[in-house]
């Protein structure tokens, strides 16, 4: 396996990369957002939706073919809709691993979990050979351990589909480090896993960093141990201190009530569409918990609608309710991060992708009709792959020899420069990241390389807000503005809003 030089970059931390946004008119005057603060595109609004657990292969793996068997919605893609680098033939009939992966149609919607632990994703990618996840990244609780290989195509994941080639989709871009959902939320938004303190939930922290599932330990809502807090900088901190407003509205954040200490208690459930009661609200999804400067311990409601995006007694963190009142006030923050309640969040074992597509379809609907949508950009991204079986391994840009690494030897990670931050081994699975907007080049597939911080990256260089530093990701990670076109043509012509059926995933108008 090859593991890149180009680690130097990201670990020195002094090599800074000049902003890309090549594709914005290079004499343009700067953009003004709602706010009154100035834009380097004419996004005056980031919307991210981040959801959970799923590799790009298992949601696109035969991207733009899907099958169209009677009974499941029907999907055929417009002329020109270009390929990506999904599963051809000889993955699916003669895949190196010990099954060949098998199309899931809505019926199999529900799944059992598979395992993407830190380490054995590591094992799984095998060198780079990409043929161990059946041993590695199947599931504890699956009886048939060849699942972990399986895909949807554009019969259940309709929507997705039809976003993608009506918007922006990549079908390059990769988690920051390996492991499961809580480093995939640190890196969103402070491009960074580094800085944790010891938790006592075994192979969750290591070196610093963290590679499990901690909890946070300012957050009411939880009530049982392996907790941590992070120490550092976040995006919060960088929007703060240029008055940019933002938040993060999580399905389930307003408590239920309190228990007999006095502590907040987030209680509120969904039944998904196999009838599992899920819980809304799940404190290690939400990374802004974890940093005391950016934490709501005791879940407090905002004020007011005046007060949701800016300071106040919820410290920027809301209830995704809370994010539709401002919205539909005109009064959206700048930058706004959506994580759905547990149901619709994705995550197999306790949601689908059909909860998942009416979470996604119902958001994107409302905010395409809103006043603020021409200056709007979503962005739709997820925490980690669940161990789903994805045949792309990334460049490794951050190298590690940490004892729970395994990528290129029992605890290596290629080899770590001396002062690198350990147990960060990345480019981790790879994603899907879909970016629907009035300026999102139209029906395009993006195969530059990305992570989950070049999220962090494009809001950064959009408002000029710096970066993280301390050897944080997104001072490697491209930005996303190939995504886009911002020319002054495109003006004329954006792309055009796309109103999809929340139960289909097929288009309405």
């Amino acid at each position: 396996m090859v593991v890149s030089r180009l680690a130097r970059v990201c670990l020195l931390g002094v090599i800074m990369l000049l902003p890309l946004l090549s594709s914005a008119p290079a004499t343009a005057e700067r953009d003004v957002d709602a706010g009154g603060t100035s834009t380097s595109t004419p996004i005056k609004h980031v919307v991210v939706i981040f959801q959970e657990n799923v590799s790009f292969d298992h949601y696109f793996a035969t991207y733009p073919d899907a099958s169209n068997p009677p009974g499941e919605p029907r999907f055929v893609a417009v002329d020109g809709t270009p390929s990506v680098n999904g599963l051809d033939q000889a993955l699916r009939s003669s895949n190196p691993n010990a099954a060949n992966p098998k199309r899931l149609d809505r019926s199999q919607a529900v799944t059992c979990d598979m395992d993407h632990g830190y380490t054995d994703e590591q094992k799984a990618v095998d060198h780079g050979l990409m043929d161990k996840f059946i041993e590695f990244a199947s599931g504890g609780s699956c009886t048939d351990k060849s699942l972990v290989m399986d895909y949807y195509d554009g019969n259940t994941v309709t929507a997705l589909w039809n976003y993608a080639q009506h918007f922006a989709m990549s079908d390059n871009s990769f988690s920051d480090t390996f492991g499961p959902s809580t480093p995939g939320a640190l890196n969103l938004v402070s491009a960074q896993t580094h800085g944790a303190t010891p938790a006592t939930l075994p192979n969750s922290v290591s070196n610093g960093s963290v590679i499990g599932d901690p909890r946070p330990a300012l957050d009411e809502c939880w009530k049982g141990t392996g907790t941590i807090t992070m120490t550092g900088t976040n995006v919060g901190d960088l929007l703060n201190a240029k008055n940019v407003s933002w938040g993060w509205f999580q399905g389930g954040f307003r408590p239920t009530g309190v228990d007999a200490n006095g502590k907040a208690v987030c209680g509120s459930v969904h039944k998904n569409v196999g009838g599992a009661t899920v819980t809304d609200y799940i404190p290690h999804h939400q990374p802004f918990q974890y940093f005391a400067q950016t934490a709501n311990p005791a879940h407090l409601a905002p004020a007011s609608v005046d007060e949701i995006g800016h300071a106040g007694p919820a410290n920027h963190q809301y209830d995704l309710t809370d994010f539709w009142a401002a919205a539909d006030a005109d009064k959206m923050p700048a930058v706004s991060y959506l994580k759905a309640a547990g149901y619709q969040d994705g995550h197999a074992g306790y949601s689908d992708p059909l909860d998942e597509q009416t979470f996604l379809v119902q958001t994107i609907n409302h905010l395409e009709q809103l006043p603020s949508w021409n200056s709007t950009a979503v962005v739709i991204a997820y925490d980690d792959s669940d161990g789903w079986y994805d045949h792309v391994l990334g460049p490794i840009l951050s190298q590690s020899n940490d004892p729970n690494d395994a990528l290129s030897a029992a605890g290596s990670c290629g080899t770590a420069q001396a002062g690198a931050y350990e147990a960060r081994c990345g480019f981790g699975p790879r994603q899907p990241l879909l970016v629907v907007s009035p300026f999102a080049r139209r029906n395009f597939v993006d195969h530059s390389t990305t992570g989950q911080a070049s999220i962090l990256r494009f809001i950064e260089d959009n408002w000029s807000l710096g970066q993280i530093g301390n050897q944080s990701f997104d001072a490697c990670d491209a930005s996303l503005t190939n995504l886009f076109d911002f020319a002054p043509s495109h003006a004329d012509h954006r792309t055009p809003r796309l109103v999809l059926d929340p139960d289909t995933g097929q288009v309405v108008r």
